[in-house]
């Protein structure tokens, strides 16, 4: 999975003309740690996706225009607009996540 380093990268991510989906997370959270046991499994599962990491403590800006409160939270985009939000309190297991993918 892609790791933003800039905003500017960010920006690129997020325009393309296919569904990507964003995983905000950071690297004290407890349940992004759990994210990171089964997210892999997922990615290799919905490999039609493009896929990134953006850690939101690097980019508070870009957290708070798109209502990240809470972490970890997966969010859809297509052509710069963002389609859907998983919030934090739903991503924590993977048939969480699973039927919010298979919902888009």
């Amino acid at each position: 999975m892609k790791q933003i380093k800039s905003e500017q990268e960010y920006r690129e991510q997020i325009k393309q003309d296919e569904l990507t989906v964003g995983v905000f997370t950071t690297t004290w959270c407890p349940d992004c740690k759990r994210l990171d046991m089964f997210i892999g499994e997922i990615t290799d599962e919905h490999q039609d996706k493009q896929w990134f990491t953006i850690d939101r403590d690097d980019f508070p800006e870009i957290s708070e225009e798109q209502s990240v409160m809470g972490i970890p939270s997966l969010l859809i985009f297509k052509n710069g607009e963002k389609l859907a939000h998983l919030h934090s309190a739903n991503a924590k297991t993977p048939e969480a996540i699973r039927e919010f993918l298979g919902n888009l």
